[in-house]
């Protein structure tokens, strides 16, 4: 599959959705609880912002073809930026999606797992 001939928004639209059945998943596997408890950390686990912070903690660990992808999807223009978020932010969170869109469609799923669990902040940091 060539995966370089799609674009960077093109793949992060994919990855919006991978980044987002892991939290889920993750979510889900804590415990059985209200639906509204569920969407609520879902939500702010998956905004811009917690993204953001995500890929920054992962950088490091990126390959370079990895890291070129994130850049493709980091610099791309979506054409907006929403309201509630800054548009560094934004980048940085559509840079992820495309990273993880890209590692998919590549059938890279449990680099995708790899990642996502280095994501998570060390007990004691900053982060908490």
């Amino acid at each position: 599959m060539q995966n370089e001939n799609y674009s960077p928004l093109t793949l992060a639209f994919l990855g919006d959705t991978v980044f987002d059945l892991l939290v889920r998943r993750e979510l889900v596997l804590e415990g059985n609880r209200p639906v509204k408890d569920l969407h609520k950390s879902a939500s702010e686990k998956v905004c811009a912002s917690a993204q953001a912070q995500a890929i920054k903690r992962i950088l490091p660990a990126l390959g370079e073809d990895e890291e070129a992808v994130f850049r493709r999807g980091r610099n791309a223009h979506p054409g907006s930026t929403p309201k509630n978020q800054s548009g560094a932010d934004y980048h940085y969170a559509t840079g992820l999606e495309c990273l993880f869109g890209w590692l998919y469609l590549n059938g890279k799923t449990d680099r995708i797992k790899e990642l996502y669990a280095l994501m998570k902040p060390e007990v004691g940091s900053e982060d908490d």
